[in-house]
């Protein structure tokens, strides 16, 4: 039989390796809740395996990962070796809500309650949302927000479901004076579309532009699951909600307006880059040179002017409804005037849109001074906008340029979805391309991601709105003008112009009588 003394020893050596080694103090000591079994001995699988050994090996380590791998209690069980087993190391637990940070401290509690003795140092507080140990070591979850890390010494940075939380960075930025002094952050979460902070911290890792060790961790990781698994997240979950829950693909996931398949078709057929690239800020992209034969639109979004947007244009060729040129940059409103009309006027003195909310007024001012005269008008008020069409509409009731509203932007955004679902409109623009996918639904509306511009796209908006109605209605007014002009026959009689008993040679002069003649080929 052993003696007491060699007991201790036994203990000490066992003590050390689990010290050393955090896999073999898991599968021999640690329990876990399971949702189906209960509590279960926490028999890490190899792929768990690899990622404590990164955990330990760098400071920072982001992960990108499917749902219900066992992460989120891989990280519990990372913050409770930390804290056993040194002094004075706070760990801190943020998420999206309170509840979701607390529900990290439970894991690593219930391992906590299930150690042996021995190994079970004592805590001086334990509640809901915090565990301290006598040691000076502890856990704390708290809601994201720009201030939760700024007064803790934090040793340790939890971060779960990074891409869903509101203003990470500012929480990351606040966080940067303690974990700069050698503490350590372990990022994580699902993907929730590009462009918020998660996404571009991934990005960085991935191109060694940050701290962090970029981990990727897909559905098929794990040792139960197959394709037939797969398959059923989808009818459980929907194909976008399945994508972003099991496939870690950035693209897939989130709430953007449009399907990523389909911005990934312009991606490989359409985009390119431009011919030329013009203007004092080289900003003004030219994809196709103007062809006399085609009619364009250059529709226009101006700028508010605080250096957080910018203007910006697209010039379409209507018959192929191609981007055929665009522009996004920050000229004064008077100078982005002069280059609107510089560009309608070299793609055939194209029909020119400009978008008259706020500020749009200036540059549409500096457009009717020069005296552009192929500017839109839309009508006042709650007409509908095929009413400026109307060769017989009063012109009283119209003013310049494009009235976005509350009404009308929504049709903006839909119809501009349905050209690009169908594929029925050419993007050749990188630029706009990265805009649709940061376009996502906030809170019932469709806007830019935090961070990022919607300009040209609803330059764009404008442009596929107004072909589906004013243009549609613009065109079918002047088919119907043409039918009745050819159907005017006017016979000189010798004493009207000496062509006695013969069609006149031009159909559209008409003799209005005692001489007086007039050229109506202008209703065109």
């Amino acid at each position: 039989m052993a003696t007491t003394l060699e007991k201790k020893k036994a203990l000490l050596l066992k003590l050390k390796k689990c010290k050393e080694d955090p896999i073999y103090f898991f599968k021999e000591y640690c329990y876990i809740s399971h949702p189906q079994k209960g509590k279960i001995k926490f028999e890490t699988y190899p792929f768990q395996d690899k990622v404590l050994k990164a955990l330990d090996k760098y400071p920072y380590s982001i992960i990108l990962k499917s749902r219900q791998l066992g992460i989120s209690t891989l990280a519990a069980g990372r913050a409770l070796h930390l804290m056993i087993f040194n002094d004075n190391k706070n760990v801190l637990a943020l998420a999206t809500t309170q509840a979701t940070a607390r529900n990290l401290v439970s894991k690593v509690r219930f391992m906590y309650d299930n150690l042996p003795a021995w190994l079970k140092p004592d805590a001086v507080e334990d509640n809901k949302l915090s565990l301290v140990f006598k040691n000076g070591s502890g856990i704390k979850a708290k809601s994201s927000s720009p201030d939760a890390a700024r007064s803790e010494a934090v040793s340790l940075l939890i971060i779960d479901e990074a891409a869903f939380i509101d203003n990470v960075e500012e929480t990351w930025a606040s966080a940067q004076q303690t974990l700069s002094t050698g503490g350590s952050a372990i990022v994580l979460s699902t993907p929730n579309g590009i462009g918020n902070w998660f996404h571009q911290m991934w990005v960085k890792a991935e191109n060694n532009q940050n701290e962090f060790i970029p981990i990727r961790l897909p559905w098929n990781l794990h040792p139960d699951r197959d394709k037939e698994w797969r398959r059923s997240q989808d009818d459980l979950l929907g194909l976008r909600m399945a994508a972003q829950e099991c496939d870690t693909d950035f693209l897939s996931s989130g709430t953007t307006v449009f399907l990523p398949e389909v911005l990934e078709h312009y991606q490989n057929n359409t985009i390119k880059d431009p011919l030329e690239k013009r203007g004092v800020d080289s900003n003004y992209w030219i994809f196709n040179i103007p062809d006399y034969s085609k009619d364009y639109v250059v529709v226009a979004d101006v700028a508010r002017g605080d250096g957080a947007d910018y203007s910006a244009c697209h010039v379409i060729e209507l018959e192929t409804n191609t981007q055929v040129a665009e522009y996004k940059g920050q000229l004064p409103t008077k100078d982005f005037g002069f280059l609107l009309v510089e560009i309608a006027t070299s793609y055939n003195q194209a029909l020119l849109v400009v978008e008259n909310a706020s500020i749009g007024w200036s540059t549409l001012q500096t457009i009717q001074d020069i005296g552009y005269k192929n500017l839109y008008f839309s009508p006042k008020g709650e007409v509908t906008t095929e009413t400026y069409y109307d060769p017989w509409s009063n012109q009283s009731n119209l003013t310049p340029g494009f009235t976005m509203s509350y009404k009308s932007r929504p049709m903006v955004i839909s119809k501009l979805g349905e050209y690009i679902d169908e594929r029925a409109v050419v993007i050749q623009s990188k630029r706009t391309l990265s805009e649709l996918r940061t376009f996502i639904w906030s809170r019932g509306k469709a806007e830019a991601q935090k961070g990022y511009n919607d300009d040209l796209i609803m330059a764009l908006g404008i442009a596929m709105y107004l072909r589906d109605t004013a243009l549609r209605y613009r065109k079918n007014g002047i088919d119907m003008t043409k039918q009745a002009l050819n159907n005017i026959q006017v016979n000189r009689t010798a004493y009207q112009g000496g062509y006695s008993n013969q069609s006149v040679r031009n159909p559209y002069e008409i003799d209005l009588g005692e001489g007086n003649k007039e050229n109506i080929n202008w209703l065109l």
